[in-house]
Parts: C-alpha cells; structure tokens; sequence
C-alpha cells in the first residue's frame, strides 16, 4: 500500500515539472498556468486534481485545442504556501506569459484578486468562496462549482427539510418543540475552511437552530476525541465540516466511537469515494456537498475520463480514483470553453476571456452540475445545488436544493457574503 502510494506521489511530482503540449497540430499554442497542492496540507485531494487536469488538457488538445491552437499547460506545485503562490502567480504572468491560471486554494485565491484583477488576468480556481464571486470586488475571478457559502446554506437546509422533518428519531423532538443545535468541526485559521461559517450559521438561525461551539480540527489531524467531547456537551443534532477528506475521516471516526449522536453534513472539498474507504461505517449517513457525477458514473464524457485517466497516468489505478478527477475536468472544461469563445470572437486576452465568461448561459459541461449562467453583475454560477448522501457506503442523490427560487428576497444580498 505504502509503495503504490510513493508510486502516485512519484507520478504526481513528475507530472508538474513537465509542460504539457499532447495532441493534434495546432497553429499556435495558448499557455495555461496551473497551481495545484501535491505536497501541502491539502494533496490528499490536490495530487489527482492535479493528474486529472493534465488529463483533460490531453483530451482537449486530441479533440483540437482552442479553435486549433494547442493549449501548452504549465503546472506548480506550491505546497499550499501563499508566499510561493504569490511567487509563482509572478512566474506565470511575467515569464510563462500565460493567458490565464487555473488557482487552488481560497487563501492564496483571495490574496491574489486584487493582482490578478489589476494583471486583467483570468483566474479559474478551485477554491469557490462566495468572495471571488462579486465582480465589484473580483472582476477577474471566476469559481467552476457552486460557492461555499450557499452550499453550506444548501446542504444544511438539506439536513432540515430531509432527516430533521422527516426522519423518526427526531420525531419527539419536533413534537416538543425542540431546537435542532448545530456544531461545526473545522481548521480555524484555513481560510477554506472558516470561507463559508458565517454564512451556516445565518441559515442555521433562519431555519430556527441552536448553534453551539465551533471546534478548531487542524487539516491534519490524527486525533480529535477532545474536540467531539467538547461538542458532545452541547448535545448536537447535527455537525458541519469545513475540512478535507482525511481530517473529516478522522473527526468522523471518533464522532462514531465517543457516540456523538449527530448526524454530519460535509462541505464540497471534504467528501468524496475515499472518505468512505477511510472513514468506514463512521461516514453512515453524512451529507455531502458535491455537485458533479462521481468517477464512473454515467456522463457522456465519463469513457474519456477513464480512458485518459489509464492512458496519461497509469501508475494512479482506476480503482482508485474518485470525484476529484472529474473536478479536475469540469476547471479545465469550464476555462477551454471561455477560451475558444473568446478566440472565436478574436479577442484571446484577458479582457476577452472574462467577456467569454458572461456569454455562460444555462452552460453545461455534461459532468452532472446544474447549467451554468454567468453575469458581469453575478459570479456565482448557479442558484442550485446537489446533495448526496452515504447510504449503504455508497453517495447517493439526496435533493437538489434550488436557494434562488426558496430564497429569492435573501439571494441578491448573498453575492459575495
């Protein structure tokens, strides 16, 4: 076990200090610069994120590029530092003379709008905080998945309307006029992490909760049972988690063991197939944020994933793959579209780009996302959102959760928040 995972961290590494140009020929070549985390406090879901997106980049090249153009993928690895962020962001624009960047993680997201948006640079990232979704603020910012903030509204209504209103266990409670309290496990100082809190906890109290004491969980954590302890007093329906899948495996493992009771509603980065390998029957339940088709789902685009997937990087087995593959190609689906528009319109600059960007209406990528609009007012791709749930060890569908339509009045207010 320990040698196939050196084996994919070997794979993972060498693909980042290789530029990608696989394909057809093209007349030209469009420089793309991506930061991923293959080495940092977030590559247990950066590493294939990471392979997925050389693989979606090979695919895009085979099928012809932009427009004829070969897309020539230049990669990072920064460690989640956003010193070597800032750095590498200046290595992208002042040396590769990318058009644009595909970004990772919110702080170093966030840190960079005001350059990016002064570079008039195109910045795609796979952080989705609801901040980099008010152009008055990050003109130049784009998400390619349903902010943080509304989906932890969602997966929390979610919760409510699904398990609380329906669900026996809660029957008396409901009967008594019981408060569902709400807890939250997550790394205070990981802007990630903390991105979509207050937000939560705004919807927790339109929906009528008791909200106990947050609980700081490091994004590596081996051992939390002071924490669950500290929440268990509070006696919780129901526990958020802000973190990624290893420390949300581990929260959830002794959540299990010192019997916390409540049930778990998980944020986009810190659920996926692995979670359920790692975390066993402890993940029993939890609902997930997730708005894409899982790895070999049914999409019209899954054969490519998996047969690119086994042909760029086969030291990664496709038995252990997951979503973060199809994240992977949703970015770089999301950001070639925008390109090709903008070179079909002539216009492949920055400035173009983000134009590309606001023609997005009711776009599909295929990959199972509700259709896309994008406005020069309003960055924020969609109004609904999918939630899944373990059953039986598998994530299944739970509800779609459509924010705009049940909370038209509050929506506009929420861009940005």
């Amino acid at each position: 076990m320990e040698r196939a995972w050196l084996r994919w961290l070997v794979v993972a590494l060498f693909t980042l200090l290789v530029p990608l140009q696989v394909g057809a020929q093209a007349t030209g070549t469009v420089k793309l610069g991506s930061l991923n985390d293959t080495t940092g406090p977030t590559s247990d879901v950066g590493r294939e994120t990471a392979l997925g997106i050389r693989e979606a980049v090979a695919y895009l090249n085979d099928a012809g590029g932009i427009n004829g153009k070969t897309i020539r993928l230049i990669q990072y690895d920064y460690g989640y530092r956003i010193p070597e962020a800032l750095t590498t962001y200046k290595r992208f624009r002042d040396f590769d003379k990318v058009v644009a960047v595909l970004g990772w993680g919110t702080g170093d997201t966030e840190a960079l709008a005001p350059t990016v948006a002064r570079d008039q640079l195109p910045y795609l990232s796979s952080s989705w905080s609801n901040f980099l979704t008010d152009p008055k603020k990050t003109p130049f910012n784009f998400v390619y998945g349903p902010d943080y903030s509304n989906y932890a509204r969602a997966g929390l209504q979610a919760w409510f309307d699904e398990v609380w209103m329906k669900d026996a266990r809660y029957a008396a409670d409901r009967g008594r006029g019981v408060k569902p309290r709400l807890v939250a496990f997550y790394a205070f100082p990981v802007p990630y992490a903390s991105a979509p809190i207050r937000a939560l906890k705004e919807q927790a109290t339109i929906l009528g909760f008791e909200v106990g004491p947050d609980q700081d969980i490091p994004l590596t954590a081996l051992d939390v049972k002071s924490q669950v302890l500290a929440a268990k007093e509070f006696r919780p329906h129901v526990a958020w988690h802000g973190n990624i899948p290893m420390a949300v495996s581990t929260t959830l493992r002794d959540a299990h063991a010192l019997a916390l009771g409540a049930d778990h509603v998980i944020n986009s980065w810190g659920c996926d197939e692995n979670l359920i390998r790692i975390a066993g029957p402890a993940s029993e339940g939890a609902i997930c944020n997730l708005p894409f088709v899982l790895w070999g789902e049914s999409a019209s685009l899954m054969p490519k994933i998996v047969g690119y997937a086994t042909r760029i990087n086969p030291g990664l087995p496709a038995a252990r793959r997951t979503i973060r593959t199809v994240f992977a190609w949703q970015q770089v689906l999301m950001m070639a579209e925008a390109m090709r528009r903008a070179d079909k319109a002539g216009n492949l600059t920055g400035p173009g780009i983000r134009d590309a960007f606001y023609t997005f209406k009711d776009w599909d990528s295929g990959l199972g996302a509700p259709p896309f609009t994008i406005t020069g007012e309003d960055h924020r791709v969609t109004g609904v959102f999918p939630v899944r749930v373990i059953k039986n060890g598998k994530l299944q569908a739970l509800a779609r959760v459509d924010l705009r339509s049940k909370y038209g009045d509050r929506w506009p207010r929420w861009l940005g928040n």
